[in-house]
Parts: structure tokens; sequence; C-alpha cells
């Protein structure tokens, strides 16, 4: 099958943090995606990314599930809730029991629909014995809900090249350039599409960091990421507060990037 539009919708992972353009907006799997499409399906291809950082699940519920079912598209992303399961509040039963009527009302639309099982990148980040079992729980649902709705699933979780720690920003946290580049060959894999095999490919593996080293960048790492973050959880703010989705309307890719 070809798709002729392709909507996505979520958090920072589908706007494409950190994977700069020149001008330096963010391009991400989604518009990598996107431009592999549009040249199998050709000059009237659409392509809309509703996907804004920070948001939580509830928010890109509300706000841009119901935009992207507007706007009738062949082929619809749906990644969120990977900013919930980091915060004190996160109960997983309303979210997935919220999540699999989502995924079958983008489904009732006759769109195919993307869903993602995340990476695993907890062994950079603390916090691990709280926040783990919340991914594993919600990759189970996601692969659950994949398989009640026929929705096509794409298993990040299952690809042990994730581990590797220059597909990841210096924030730990969001994918580097070539993150993006191997979860946009994972996505048009799902969807029968080829690729450039490149961007399958792990860099190689850097030399270890000496021990005193790696808490120094551990320290660096704290005050320029982890404390920001933690401010902005105090005061209910959010990183996407002031940032509108890149590509709000479905249009032709020679509108702008990509």
């Amino acid at each position: 099958m070809r798709w002729g539009s392709f909507v996505a919708v979520g958090d920072s992972f589908t706007e494409g943090l950190d994977d700069a353009y020149p001008d330096g907006t963010f391009r991400g799997w989604a518009d990598l995606v996107a431009v592999r499409l549009a040249a199998e399906a050709g000059p009237d291809f659409g392509y809309a990314n509703l996907a804004v950082r920070g948001r939580t699940f509830p928010a890109v519920v509300a706000d841009q599930v119901p935009a992207a079912i507007g706007m009738r598209p062949d082929l619809i992303s749906f990644a969120a809730g990977g900013n919930d399961i980091l915060r004190r509040s996160f109960e997983p039963g309303p979210m997935i029991e919220r999540f699999d009527a989502v995924v079958a009302e983008l489904r009732a639309t006759g769109a195919d629909v993307l869903l993602f099982r995340f990476a695993d990148l907890m062994a950079r980040l603390p916090g691990q014995r709280l926040v783990a079992p919340r991914v594993a729980v919600l990759n189970r649902a996601v692969g659950e809900t994949a398989q009640r709705h026929g929705a096509k699933l794409v298993d990040l979780f299952a690809d042990e090249g994730f581990d590797h720690p220059l597909l990841w920003s210096p924030d730990r946290l969001h994918l580097s350039a070539a993150g993006h580049r191997r979860v946009a060959a994972h996505v048009l894999a799902t969807l029968g599409v080829g690729c450039d095999e490149e961007w399958l490919l792990v860099p190689p593996r850097p030399a270890p960091t000496p021990w005193l080293a790696a808490r120094g960048a551990d320290l660096r790492w704290v005050g320029q990421h982890l404390a920001p973050w933690i401010r902005r959880r105090l005061t209910g703010r959010s990183s996407g507060d002031t940032v509108a989705a890149k590509r709000p309307t479905l249009g032709p890719l020679t509108n702008h990037h990509p």
C-alpha cells in the first residue's frame, strides 16, 4: 500500500528533538518518514506534524487527536505517555484504558495507525527502580492494543542498538540525529517501505570514560538538564509552553521543511 497523507501526533519524540535542521528547527524521524513516503506517493502527498515537546498524554489526546482525525489522513502515528511516566502522579490503569479507546477511534477512520514500544533509555537516567516498571507496563499495553485494533507496531524496545550512547542527545532523554534516523528506518520497515541502509548503522562505540571524568559528566548533566526539568515540574511549567506545532496543517512538503 502507498499512503497519500501522513499525520504525526505526540510529544518531543515525534516533534524531532534533538535532530536539528541547519536553521535550528527540528527534523526528526517523522520528517524523514514523510520525505520517503512522498517519494513513493508523488507531489500530492500531504504531511502534518502536530507534536509538541513536553505534552502529556491527556494533552495530546485532547488537542492533537481530534485535529488529526479531522484531516482524514491515510496514516497516523500516535506516540504519547513518555512525559507522564516520569511524573509522580502517573497512574497506568486509566492511561492504558484511554490509550486503547483512542487507537480504536483512530482506526475507525480507516487510517493505518503507527504505535511505538519505547526504546530502553533508563540505563542513562536516575530513577530506574520507579520508572522502568512503568515503561514495561506501557510497552506491554501498546503491543496488546496494536494487536487488538490492527495497528502497526514499531518495536523500538526490541532493538538493543538503542543502548548506544551516540543515539541519544546530551540530555540523555531525547534522540540524536542518528537515533532519529534509526527510528525512521524501523518505521519504514514496519510499513514495508525501503530506506537508506545507513540509517540502521550504529556508530562506533566511544572509548570507556574514566570514572572521575564520567562523574564530572554526570554532575554537568544534573546542572544543565535534570535541575531545569525539576524546576519546571515544581512550578507547573513545560518545555513546550511557548511552542506551537511545526506543521499544523496537512500540506505538501514543498511548503517548508522538510
